[in-house]
């Protein structure tokens, strides 16, 4: 069985909890509450680190071997679109709220895409820079 996390699964850990609290502050900004959300804010980034932390290790997102490859940056963005919906549902169920599609789609999408973006610079990192110095 293959291992679920590679050496480099920290670091990939905290720039992914990095990437969702930014999509989170972009959110609340893109709405023009972040003055007024304070701990509200918690409300949809708990959620989407809890789906995303239930989701990603079945797609080995923290694998070494996957975090090298170029061709596996699919993973990271396909595992928050399959956790974006129970990151809505989470967050629903908190505030005791309806879930709307919409913002299941753009908070998927949306953090789908950040993270494919976060996991590509650490790419490049690990495999450009990363190998230049050691």
């Amino acid at each position: 069985m293959a291992k679920q996390f590679g050496s480099g699964w920290p670091i990939l850990l905290i720039g992914d909890m990095v990437t969702l609290l930014l999509v989170t502050l972009f959110g609340f900004a893109r709405h023009g509450t972040m003055g007024i959300a304070g701990a509200r804010m918690l409300t949809t980034f708990v959620p989407l680190v809890i789906a995303w932390l239930l989701v990603a290790p079945h797609l080995r997102v923290f694998q070494d071997a996957v975090s090298r490859d170029w061709k596996e940056l699919w993973r990271p963005f396909w595992a928050m679109v399959l956790a974006a919906p129970l990151a809505a549902w989470l967050r629903g169920v908190w505030l005791d709220a309806p879930i709307l599609p919409i913002f299941v789609m753009v908070l998927g999408g949306v953090s789908a895409l950040a993270l494919l973006a976060w996991r590509a610079l650490y790419w490049v990192w690990r495999n450009r820079v990363g190998r230049s110095n050691g």
